[in-house]
């Protein structure tokens, strides 16, 4: 059994909702798995708090800010996951949460190729509340593209100004379909099933490496995530020499 294959079978048997088992098979030929996110089971939680809920009529994974723990970064990585390049998507809703601060804007998105402790990883998320904002330059920071720990979003945007951040319509709290592409050390996001990318990543700052898929939130979010599928790619062929 190939790695990828090895973790599609642990997701399988640590999340509930999977696709049938016909479907199951054939999707298993095209290295597709899809996990409905209607449970909690074989979520590893870092700094947030995890429940099943139905957020505008759909069942969710909702995650909230966990003020206890001392993770640095609020992830919840699903156990036995193995992503290097491939395909990810899922439904995502943000929200400012209850008491947030006034500079809150329902941050939410996908960490990939996290390590175990959920400390390294590369991620793109939305700000809800920037899509549709009055201020251009707040659109202007509608879905932004960073690294954990060595380049958060604000090192980023100060060192290369509108180069891991773009515009694209959001509606807060609302249902939206992300898809990242992801191969060696370029990634694209495609949001609400846009032909083209949202944004464009050409140099992912930790490599061409891989690990677990997450579901990221930012400060003073609250969070839903439901419908994931991924495609892994095969390995790729050394180079010749």
């Amino acid at each position: 059994m190939t790695q990828a294959s090895a973790w599609r079978v642990l997701l399988g048997l640590a999340l509930l909702g999977m696709v049938p088992a016909g479907r199951e098979a054939a999707e298993a030929r095209t290295d597709v798995r899809t996990v409905a996110l209607d449970s909690i089971a074989g979520l590893a939680l870092h700094g947030v708090r995890a429940e099943a809920v139905s957020h505008r009529g759909r069942q969710a994974v909702r995650l909230v800010e966990d003020p206890a723990s001392p993770a640095t970064e609020p992830v919840a990585l699903i156990e036995g996951s193995d992503f290097g390049d491939g395909t990810i998507e899922l439904d995502v809703a943000g929200a400012p949460a209850a008491g947030a601060p006034s500079d809150a804007r329902g941050f939410i998105g996908v960490a990939f190729r996290s390590v175990a402790d959920g400390t390294g990883f590369e991620s793109f998320y939305l700000r809800p509340t920037n899509g549709r904002a009055d201020d251009q330059l707040r659109r202007n920071h509608a879905t932004q593209y960073f690294s954990a720990p060595d380049y958060p979003w604000y090192r980023l945007r100060k060192e290369t100004p509108g180069v891991y951040e773009s515009y694209t319509d959001l509606e807060t709290g609302a249902w939206t379909r992300l898809r990242i592409e992801v191969e060696g050390v370029k990634a694209r996001l495609y949001v609400n099933d846009a032909p083209q990318p949202c944004l464009v990543v050409n140099d992912l700052k930790r490599g061409a490496s891989r690990g677990l898929i997450g579901l990221w939130i930012g400060n003073g979010t609250e969070g839903w995530f439901s419908r994931l599928s991924v495609r892994v790619s095969p390995p790729r062929e050394p180079a010749a020499r």
